[in-house]
């Protein structure tokens, strides 16, 4: 079987898209699932998340989005036991002007995803592959979204989480209008959850009642070892497999499992 595409998405920056492709790959990886994760974030925080040094990216999504690398040329196997990732560098950030004249500029992601059925790890065909975007609506996460079968979108549980909502819906679904069909909300997670604030009660509850049953069980929780993990380019669950955010990661994951095998069965 084709592996399934999830695209993470938000056009608001520090809603915990990064912490989440990596931590929720690792916690696949962990329940026997291979996991490639593309960075398409500029900034490469997923990259770095993971280990991979800035000089050891000598292939990366760019060169996957100019058409110049295959995925599999551009994958490098993580320290994270069935995850690979295709790296992200500066160049990413002007790719938008190489490809933005072009009639498929759209569909550059896809184009590179034909040859996925051929990518391995451990001899065995990855089972999902996780796209990072960047915070914003631009090219890079239109392309995300064409190229996917789910969207995954996290949102913080603070004040604003509901503010720009409503436009990251709309395109969706355009792009599932127009250039994308099989596109479909896999589902919210709320990040960044502190039981001692009631405004995050608040926020959480506010969200269900707008999302309903989008929204995940798992509420990722506001965790020191989650913010100091990427500082050693390790996810969360292998830089303290106990700590509350950890185990979230270990509860979503299998909530992401249940709601796939659901839509497959469907």
């Amino acid at each position: 079987m084709a592996p399934r595409i999830i695209t993470l998405a938000n056009q608001k920056g520090g809603v915990g898209k990064t912490t989440t492709a990596i931590n929720l790959a690792t916690a696949l990886a962990a329940i026997g699932e291979r996991v490639l994760i593309v960075d398409l974030d500029s900034q490469g925080n997923a990259s770095t998340g993971l280990g991979i040094n800035r000089n050891d990216r000598e292939v990366s999504s760019y060169d996957l989005l100019i058409g110049e690398a295959t995925v599999q040329q551009a994958a490098i196997m993580t320290d994270v036991p069935r995850v690979a990732i295709v790296p992200s560098t500066l160049d990413l950030s002007g790719v938008e002007m190489m490809i933005a004249q072009q009639p498929d500029r759209a569909f550059k992601l896809r184009n590179a995803f034909k040859a996925l059925s051929g990518l391995a790890i451990d001899e065995k065909p990855i089972s999902y592959v996780l796209i990072d975007c960047p915070p914003s609506l631009n090219l890079l996460t239109v392309n995300a979204l064409v190229a996917a079968d789910a969207v995954l979108v996290p949102m913080q549980c603070e004040f604003f989480a509901l503010e720009g909502l409503s436009q990251l819906l709309q395109t969706i679904e355009q792009i599932r209008t127009t250039l994308n069909p099989r596109l479909i909300i896999q589902g919210v997670v709320m990040t960044m959850f502190d039981r001692r604030n009631s405004l995050s009660e608040q926020v959480l509850n506010d969200v269900r009642g707008t999302m309903g049953d989008l929204v995940y069980e798992t509420v990722i929780p506001r965790n020191v070892r989650l913010s100091e993990a990427p500082s050693y380019g390790k996810p969360a669950l292998l830089y303290d497999l106990k700590c509350a955010g950890s185990q979230a990661y270990l509860r979503l994951a299998t909530e992401v499992i249940r709601r796939e095998r659901q839509l497959v069965a469907a």
